[in-house]
C-alpha cells in the first residue's frame, strides 16, 4: 500500500481534513509526506479516472501533486497575497487539471497541470 493509498484509507486524515490557510506549516509537513507517484501509477489512474470517472482516482491524483501546488504558490510570494491564499487557489487549479486530464496525448499530469495552478 503506498502513501497515498494510506492517506485515502484512513477516514480522518490529515491531509483530507486539512486546509492551508488553519496551521500552514502541517499542511505543507503532510503534503510533503506523500509519495510522488511512478509514470505507470499516474497513468493507470489517470486512464481510470478519463475512461470510467472513477472519483477515487481523481482523488489519488490530486494528493499526489498536492506537493507541486505549495512549490509553484511559494514562487509567488512577496506579491502581497498570503501563502495559504495562493495554496488554496493552486489546489482548486490541480482538481480543474486532473478534470479536463487527458491520458492519451502522451504528457504527465504534472506538465499539463502547471497552467491551471498558476491561473
Amino acid at each position: 500500500m503506498t502513501e497515498t493509498q494510506r492517506a485515502l484509507a484512513l477516514p480522518n486524515s490529515a491531509v483530507l481534513n486539512m486546509a492551508p490557510g488553519a496551521n500552514l506549516p502541517a499542511y505543507v509537513q503532510a503534503v510533503s509526506g506523500i509519495a510522488i507517484l511512478s509514470v505507470e501509477r499516474e497513468r493507470e489512474l489517470a486512464e481510470r479516472l478519463y475512461y470510467e470517472e472513477c472519483v477515487d482516482s481523481a482523488r489519488e491524483l490530486v494528493l499526489a501533486h498536492l506537493r507541486f501546488v505549495v512549490h509553484i504558490a511559494r514562487s509567488y510570494s512577496g506579491y502581497g497575497l498570503a501563502e495559504a491564499d495562493l495554496i488554496q487557489e493552486g489546489n482548486v487549479g490541480l482538481m480543474k487539471a486532473v478534470k479536463r486530464f487527458d491520458p492519451t496525448k502522451g504528457v504527465r499530469l504534472v506538465s499539463f497541470a502547471v497552467h491551471w495552478i498558476k491561473s
